[in-house]
């Protein structure tokens, strides 16, 4: 009877320190610094259309995961929303964005840092046209804004046009 008990209380200890490998395991997966270069897009925030001046939407980003991707939430001035997640594919070697938009269109764009500023590059999906080629840059302001730049190419015109340029304002608590 003693035996068993010894051996059950073994085993015991043998499982708890299985899961506590595991589960250190699983908390450590992302601590490249590759994987914090777009903390600078976390937050709540207020953005406004560059090229009107007018209050374009509002923006959560939040991150996810034990810090492995960053969910947003968009919700348009207008009243339409959006939601994409993002991360770092270490494998890869770069970031991935994946949007929808609800009846409205998808995109998936990857890259990584060029220079101060994340730049993702990769396909728009209009859920009523033709694919085009679209591409994303966030910079980063020295005075605590973001600057969400957006193009999408234009077949005919053999050339990069303007899709979206938003200037991010952290919200006020």
């Amino acid at each position: 009877m003693r035996t068993e008990r010894i051996s059950a209380t073994i085993a015991l200890l043998v499982v708890c320190l299985l899961f506590s490998h595991v589960s250190a395991a699983q908390n450590s997966g992302c601590i490249e610094p590759e994987f914090r270069n777009f903390d600078f897009w976390l937050g709540e925030w207020d953005v406004t259309d560059s090229t009107t001046g007018n209050v374009a939407g509002t923006n959560s980003i939040t991150q996810m995961e034990g810090g492995c991707m960053l969910l947003e939430s968009w919700v348009g001035a207008g009243g339409g929303t959006g939601t994409s997640i993002n991360y770092f594919n270490p494998l890869q070697g770069q970031w991935r964005q994946l949007w929808v938009s609800a009846g409205r269109y998808s995109i998936d764009i990857s890259g990584g840092m060029v220079g101060d500023s994340m730049r993702l590059v990769g396909n728009i999906y209009p859920f009523a046209g033709a694919v085009a080629r679209f591409r994303g840059t966030w910079t980063p302001n020295g005075d605590g804004s973001v600057r969400q730049f957006f193009e999408q190419y234009d077949e005919d015109a053999e050339s990069w046009a303007v899709w979206f340029d938003g200037r991010y304002v952290r919200r006020e608590n």
